[in-house]
């Protein structure tokens, strides 16, 4: 057996940068939250607040409000002095240490990094440096309004590289007249001459420019989109959706980063929230995972995660979504820091997005009552997930108006409470397990592929007033999620850059959810990784256009049969007006494929027609599955658990399972050297579950929060809609 099956270290590798060196140097695990000073508080309130969090558990201000009594660097200085860092990074923003500094220090240059980050000497210097940088406080700002675009900076010249953006709300397919010959120069880059780029675009494609001027030469494509473009031919759309979002990369986040980092070379920077994750950023000509990628130079990647505000697609569900809102982030961020620097902290009944006043679901969900138990959930989802730290709106509620009263780790008078002191426990224990934490790794059984040229050519068929398609490919997303979870099969997201990578042998298979576009480029690395032997498994509607927006071509001979084994002769449609088929007794509606096969063998039919509907091919080593129902996308909300039980079961096939087990509850692992991680989230009453961890053989295993000792053999009692992190020491 290979020693390193699940290419731990190859993952890691794709933030290899000293930036994030540092950060697996160091280990920081923040236990953050805001505080909001109030009118008329004392120094003595302050300080009494700051000694609290830090005897509860918590280490950082991810924030600070100031008032008319202390201003924020006043709060942050007295932070430094009660040994709360003032910043959401905590000890990830402190001078590398190195065995200069060491010696520097008067300190064995040798010294262990956890002796070295624990001495005195080593904590006043860090201190004072703290302090240096709450006094250029101002200056970073100015740094910082400038990277966010705004006119002043310094010698209030506005920077040349910001221009208007057209970013946001589902208009990444828009060009304004400031970028439009930028976007010229990116085509002849990309494209090299007019002629590749008419056949790329389908200029000459019948009736799509019927009545139009010709295109032959870069003028005339200039004056086609002054004009309006096609939006019938979906290339184009696609191609100004990358680069909007390349422009995003390249100025608001990469220029960003290069002025902060001039600035100061030690402290990091965090970039990706405020924008839930179940948004089809394509759509939006944003590139998520680029910017995760772009920090790995300089910081952290993090999404904003509030119940109110970025829960509305998923119906304000919690304990499955939360997980994987943190999994997308921390996939994107593979081998970079990634963790929740925008969380909740508190109960939310009158702020947020649409909740909870959306009509349908205004009787289900009237608020979130945010107690320790659910706090419990988001943080042990979050670690599960691969977040190290966290950023928690807000210790203390805002006093007046907007938020009034909500989102608090406090009560409504600002003192602790159960909740308060749950997230501290977790926060002791993070810290206290932080290097196994740091060193952990998921060991996925089933990649879920994730393709943001799949989801630009659904925003792109959007844009004429069918708004619905932009989110097919993430609601696809969420049900193969929710299929594997329910299942307790580990999984994760994988891209298609991380195919580029190499990483592809670290899953047993990939699901393609939704994937109404393929690349050629894809669709070989899928098919040399399942002659590998990979398992490819795809669902409807998938393999409808390659990347150009034309027709799949999905004949004998073509790379889609040579895959699969079958030839995709059509898609039907089943709906009120059609009766739905069903295969083996599960309700089939939507996307149907009409198969048939060649080399493959059917591993299910229609009930009626006795067609195939579910084809499976050796390919190689390996395998490739076509499920001809859209079978993904219906398990997008609870409740169709027939239809995730075949999903799950021909995702696996006969040579994949299930490496643990913990029926009655929401199981995830996270492996590391030292101890395997497990936490287990309940969803519903109090209940007893039993884990069985089958071939993981431990030395002991005890409750990481409390440090009760626990016999695997027994089982573990879970409060109501809450959880427990379970620690698995190993044997060797």
């Amino acid at each position: 057996m290979k020693s390193d099956p699940f290419l731990h270290e190859q993952y890691d590798s794709l933030g290899d940068t000293p930036m994030q060196r540092k950060f697996r140097k160091m280990a920081p695990m923040p236990v953050g939250c805001v505080f909001i000073a109030w009118d008329g508080i004392t120094e003595d309130e302050v300080r009494g607040h700051l000694r609290t969090m830090k005897e509860l558990g918590y280490t950082a201000l991810k924030g600070v409000c100031g008032s008319d009594t202390f201003s924020r660097d006043d709060i942050q200085h007295m932070a430094v002095e009660e040994g709360i860092s003032p910043w959401w990074y905590d000890q990830g923003g402190w001078q590398e240490i190195t065995p200069e500094l060491l010696k520097e220090l008067g300190l064995p240059p040798d010294m262990d990094i956890d002796e070295a980050m624990a001495d005195p000497k080593m904590i006043e210097h860090q201190k004072k440096l703290m302090h240096e940088r709450i006094d250029r406080n101002a200056d970073r700002e100015r740094v910082s309004t400038c990277a966010a675009g705004a006119d002043e900076f310094k010698d209030k010249k506005k920077p040349e590289w910001l221009v208007p953006s057209v970013v946001g709300q589902h208009r990444g397919h828009l060009l304004t007249d400031q970028n439009l010959d930028d976007f010229i120069d990116w085509l002849r880059a990309t494209y090299g001459d007019v002629a590749t780029l008419l056949k790329a675009w389908n200029i000459r494609a019948v009736s799509l420019r019927d009545g139009k001027p010709a295109c032959e030469k870069w003028d005339d494509i200039r004056a086609m989109l002054v004009d309006g473009g096609n939006s019938k031919e979906y290339r184009h759309l696609r191609d100004i959706m990358r680069f909007n979002a390349d422009r995003m990369l390249e100025t608001r986040i990469g220029r960003a980063c290069e002025l902060r980092r001039a600035f100061d070379t030690n402290e990091p920077i965090r970039g990706g929230g405020e924008a839930g994750l179940f948004l089809p950023f394509a759509a939006r000509g944003v590139d998520m995972e680029g910017v995760a990628k772009r920090l790995a130079d300089d910081g952290s990647f993090y999404p904003s995660m509030h119940l109110a505000w970025h829960y509305e697609e998923v119906d304000f569900e919690v304990a499955r979504p939360v997980y994987m809102q943190a999994s997308i982030a921390a996939d994107w961020a593979k081998g970079i820091w990634s963790a929740t620097w925008e969380s909740t902290g508190g109960p939310q009944y009158f702020s947020g997005g649409k909740a909870p006043f959306v009509p349908e679901v205004r009787e289900k969900f009237p608020g979130f009552t945010v107690d320790a138990g659910t706090m419990t959930q988001l943080m042990l989802s979050y670690l599960a997930a691969g977040f190290r730290g966290f950023g928690l709106w807000c210790w203390n509620a805002r006093p007046v108006g907007w938020e009034g009263g909500e989102f608090a780790l406090t009560d409504r008078n600002r003192k602790p409470v159960e909740r308060t002191r749950a997230v501290g426990a977790i926060g002791k224990a993070c810290v206290k397990y932080r290097r196994e934490i740091w060193s952990g790794h998921k060991e996925p059984v089933v990649g879920i592929m994730v393709d943001w040229d799949n989801e630009a050519f659904w925003g792109a068929m959007a844009i004429t007033g069918r708004d619905m398609y932009r989110s097919v490919p993430i609601n696809a997303r969420i049900g193969a999620s929710r299929a594997f979870i329910d299942a307790n099969i580990p999984w994760e997201y994988v891209t298609t850059r991380n195919l580029e990578a190499g990483l592809g042998p670290r899953y047993g298979a990939i699901y393609l959810p939704a994937f109404i576009s393929v690349s050629a480029k894809l669709h070989e690395m899928l098919l040399a990784y399942a002659e590998q032997g990979g398992r490819v498994v795809i669902d409807m509607p998938g393999a409808y256009y390659d990347e150009y927006g034309r027709i799949y071509e999905t004949d004998e001979g073509t790379l889609f049969e040579r895959t699969f084994g079958c030839v995709l002769h059509e898609f039907a449609f089943a709906n009120p007006r059609h009766t739905p088929d069903s295969i083996g007794g599960i309700d089939c509606g939507g996307f149907l494929a009409e198969l048939s096969l060649t080399n493959g063998t059917a591993a299910a039919a229609y009930d009626s027609s006795g067609k195939p509907a579910i084809v499976e091919n050796k390919v190689g080593n390996g395998s490739a599955v076509v499920i001809g129902t859209q079978a993904s996308y219906d398990c997008m909300r609870p409740g169709n658990s027939a239809t995730q039980d075949l999903l799950v079961r021909h995702t696996l096939g006969d040579g994949l399972a299930a490496p643990f087990t913990c029926e009655g509850c929401i199981a995830y692992r996270m492996a590391s050297p030292a101890a395997d991680h497990y936490f287990l989230i309940n969803d519903g009453p109090g209940t007893s579950v039993k884990l069985d961890t089958k071939a993981f053989s431990y030395k002991d295993a005890c409750d990481a929060v409390t440090g009760e000792a626990l016999d695997l053999a027994s089982e573990i009692v879970l409060p109501q809609r809450s959880g427990r992190w379970i620690r698995c020491a190993n044997s060797g």
